[in-house]
């Protein structure tokens, strides 16, 4: 898991002076710690809301459906996948991972070959 820590000095994030006993002034500064998105990560490309026209363009009204509830599938494509989340929600959680990411409906998906 890559984190990055950023501190940005000149976006306000200056949070308290304070005086020690020397009288100096010290300076604390706020440093948020963010976290790569998992579709970053694993190189996952999402459009969301996609138009009626987006659709139209790629043939999603004659792509297969599937339906499914809560399952575990391995993620060993041999070839890219695109998915358009046409009702409900999807969860990919990476194995051994607390974090997921989430599609809703209207989301247009490409899971890259693994």
């Amino acid at each position: 898991m890559a984190s990055l820590m950023m501190a940005t000095p000149f976006a306000g994030s200056l949070t308290q002076c304070k005086k020690t006993k020397d009288m100096s002034l010290q300076r604390a500064f706020k440093v948020k710690c963010m976290q790569t998105p998992l579709e970053e990560l694993y190189n996952v490309k999402v459009e969301r809301k996609v138009s009626q026209r987006r659709l139209d363009e790629l043939g999603v009204s004659r792509w297969s459906v599937w339906k499914t509830g809560k399952c575990k599938l391995p993620w060993d494509w041999q070839v890219d996948q695109l998915v358009y989340i046409e009702e409900g929600e999807v969860r990919v959680v990476p194995e051994g991972s607390k974090r997921f990411m989430q599609f809703l409906d209207g989301d247009l998906v490409r899971y890259p070959k693994w």
